[in-house]
């Protein structure tokens, strides 16, 4: 997050919110001894690095890389009735 403060802020974010929601923010940023905009987005940044996170970095022991590792060389599998469905013809299908 302090990355966030030293860099050249030339963005701008508008944000509608309902009146309570608002009170409620300008109470956590006080008590934080933040102003709002600072609490609002080092709040924000903090949350969307946290569900970002497990979409680009996991890590793995030695014994579950080399499973994982095996798992994507692996062939697919057989699934006859995933096989039996794809044969049939769909919804989308144009009637003839």
């Amino acid at each position: 997050m302090m990355a966030a403060q030293r860099t050249n802020r030339t963005e701008k974010l508008d944000l509608r919110l309902s009146k309570s929601a608002k009170q409620t923010l300008q109470a956590a940023a006080a008590a934080a001894r933040k102003s709002v905009s600072e609490f609002v987005l080092e709040t924000a940044l903090s949350e969307a690095e946290e569900r970002l996170a497990d979409r680009s970095i996991f890590t793995l022991d030695a014994k579950r890389w080399e499973a994982f590792v095996a798992a994507l060389d692996a062939p697919p599998r057989s699934h006859p009735r995933l096989e039996r469905l794809f044969r049939e013809p769909s919804v989308f299908d144009a009637k003839p």
